[in-house]
């Protein structure tokens, strides 16, 4: 295993490990971060290069921020869900040892040393005991609120009145050994930043024991409306699954407790006519009121705007002629006239004016069409710069 020489080394590493670790501490609780995406954000030898740091670790195609991290970066950030007391409990034994050690030590300096590490462990006993009970409250309404699952929400719940008992009991374990058990050391010990810091300690477990008591209040609260909603759901699956079996009525007394219930949203919804006095009417004001009603009934229904008279030219009908080629008709001529087939195409009248070209088309498309009625000989005749095969009726 690898660690890391110095804390400067280490903030260098989160630094440009920055992007990877923030993607992946948004999604640490997907459980499916894997290798292939964190390719894309950084590249493989440092991802390699974290993995031997134990900054990250590698289970089979995924990839997880190491718990050590994990944690730390949830502690900073406040953002942890899991409510833990044994930091509390190792800092009450701490101080409990140091007191030990500084009362047993004759010189200044040691005795001076101890008492730093007690100060600092008080310190963290009241900062580790307010956090907790904020993330306590935290994750106590996130449950109540998010968790699908009634009883899983059930059994969180409880699992964290248990955590409030806990941190109850670690809060009158320091209070004790301020107060009573350590007395004699913090009455010897005359110090003013101590004596500072014990009375703030003091304060802040004061505070806890008071907010605990309303996480109790507001734990009992939840679990008694999850109870209220596991039984009114429970009763309308009931009733559904009997209306679902046409047995509601034989089984139940459901129409019985309809007809007894006057609550009046079963009421219908009555309207009354408004009548005005004549009185009232006589006066300006309605005048002016039923004015406005008129105008508004008025504007209302309005008289749909009609479009203008169509013009005679639109209506005028327009042919166009286009006069067609029948080359059935072209071939037949052409069966009866006894001539080849690009002499006859090139002096026959169309009906119409066709060009040089266009009858090379037309002699090209009877061929196409008429193979097996032409006979196609293997000669070739030339005229006009154009070479064509000589085509003549079949029949000659």
């Amino acid at each position: 295993m690898l660690t890391f020489n110095s804390i400067k080394e280490l903030i260098k590493s989160l630094d440009w490990s920055k992007d990877l670790l923030s993607e992946m501490f948004e999604k640490r609780n997907s459980f499916s971060y894997k290798y292939e995406m964190a390719l894309e954000i950084l590249e493989e030898d440092r991802i390699e290069k974290l993995i031997e740091k134990e900054v990250l670790r590698r289970n089979g195609a995924f990839l997880e921020i190491d718990e050590k991290y994990l944690q730390f970066f949830e502690l900073v950030l406040e953002v942890n869900e899991q409510v833990s007391t044994a930091f509390i409990h190792e800092n009450i034994q701490h101080v409990k040892e140091s007191i030990n050690y500084y009362l047993k030590e004759s010189g200044s300096d040691k005795q001076y040393s101890y008492l730093k590490v007690i100060k600092s462990s008080l310190q963290k006993i009241g900062r580790i005991t307010h956090r907790s009970i904020i993330d306590l409250n935290r994750n106590i309404e996130n449950t109540f609120k998010t968790e699908p699952t009634y009883k899983v929400k059930i059994a969180k719940l409880e699992n964290f009145d248990i955590k409030r008992k806990d941190i109850e009991f670690l809060i009158h374990q320091t209070e004790k050994l301020v107060t009573e058990e350590e007395l004699t050391f913090f009455k010897a010990a005359l110090d003013e930043e101590l004596k500072r810091i014990t009375n703030s300690l003091r304060i802040k477990l004061n505070e806890g024991r008071h907010n605990l008591i309303e996480t109790q209040k507001q734990i009992i609260n939840y679990l008694n409306q999850i109870k209220h909603q596991s039984e009114f759901i429970e009763k309308i699956r009931q009733i559904k699954y009997l209306r679902d079996q046409f047995e509601l009525k034989s089984k139940t007394n459901f129409l019985e407790v309809l007809s007894n219930n006057n609550s009046v949203i079963f009421e219908p919804k009555s309207s009354y006519p408004l009548k005005l006095s004549i009185d009232y009417l006589q006066t300006d004001e309605a005048y002016q009121s039923i004015l406005k009603i008129s105008k508004k009934f008025t504007n209302g229904h309005k008289n749909i705007a009609l479009a203008e008279a169509i013009e005679d030219s639109y209506l005028e009908t327009e042919t166009e002629e286009e006069i067609f080629i029948n080359l059935e008709e072209v071939k037949n001529g052409f069966m009866a006239s006894g001539n080849n087939l690009y002499d006859f195409v090139q002096s026959y009248r169309f009906p119409k004016d066709v060009s040089f070209e266009e009858r090379l088309t037309f002699f090209c498309q009877m061929i196409s069409q008429y193979e097996n009625e032409f006979n196609i000989a293997d000669t070739y005749n030339k005229k006009n710069e154009i070479e064509f095969v000589m085509v003549y009726p079949k029949n000659n």
